[in-house]
């Protein structure tokens, strides 16, 4: 589904910020924190203002790449500038335009379950969470059987997340209910709304997996798993290698 602009509030902040109004930030609601600020001058940091995870993942990037979820592009725009080969894909239509702007070669506005590339990849991206956007452990299953039919043998899904059952510590009756519960939600997946001035978009799911359940979802649907990196507040790198 592509987002439109007038329910894309970080699409239309990329925008602005581009003309030059630095002003307002993104105010994200979920349904298990507080609210919580993006500034979105984040949104266009330079690799050597990027977290350590990004900048370990750009580095092993290679081939053909996907830049998943490209946001303003700051992750294709390094990649092209090192002489990769990369596509930005994002529903957003004004992320797209914000990655063009920027000078993006190649940018495509489409769902990534409804893209089908005329060639495969080598490598594909997903940065800031970029795994979330599958919603559910049920999206992440389609999503893996997608990415299959856009890898070449041997490519590798890149991608960092979050085990948040941390924040769930100080609750025991809900830490039961995550851990003895197979049947019930999963607790990573969370519910978050974005309001940027008087644009505010519609609720959607975005999943925190951790790392041990990723490691088996890989493995059912044919992907070797490599924990490659722990960061320091819960969060890791991850490669996911599509077997021969």
């Amino acid at each position: 589904m592509i987002l439109p602009p007038e329910k894309d509030p970080m699409g239309s902040a990329m925008l602005d910020y581009l003309s030059g109004k630095h002003d307002e930030n993104i105010t994200v609601r979920s349904d298990i924190s507080e609210n919580d600020i993006i500034p979105v001058n984040y949104l266009f940091r330079s690799f050597g203002q990027m977290p350590e995870i990004e900048q370990k993942a750009l580095l092993l990037c290679k081939g053909r790449i996907l830049d998943i979820g490209a946001g303003s592009g700051s992750h294709s725009l390094h990649l092209q500038k090192k002489g990769h080969d990369v596509t930005a894909l994002d529903i957003s239509e004004n992320a797209c335009s914000c990655c063009l702007q920027r000078g993006v070669k190649r940018v495509v506005n489409t769902d990534i379950m409804q893209y089908t590339p005329e060639t495969k990849f080598d490598t594909i991206l997903l940065m800031m969470n970029g795994i979330g956007f599958t919603g559910t452990i049920a999206g992440l299953n389609t999503f893996l059987k997608k990415a299959k039919h856009l890898l070449y043998p041997g490519g590798q899904i890149l991608l960092d997340s979050s085990d948040i059952s941390y924040m769930f510590e100080d609750d025991d009756e809900k830490i039961i209910e995550i851990y003895n519960d197979p049947n019930g939600p999963y607790y990573g997946e969370v519910t978050y709304i974005m309001q940027y001035k008087n644009i505010s978009g519609r609720p959607f799911k975005w999943l925190f997996i951790a790392p041990a359940l990723l490691e088996d979802k890989a493995r059912e649907y044919g992907y070797d798993f490599k924990l490659l990196h722990r960061g320091k507040n819960h969060d890791y790198l991850a490669r996911l290698t599509l077997r021969y």
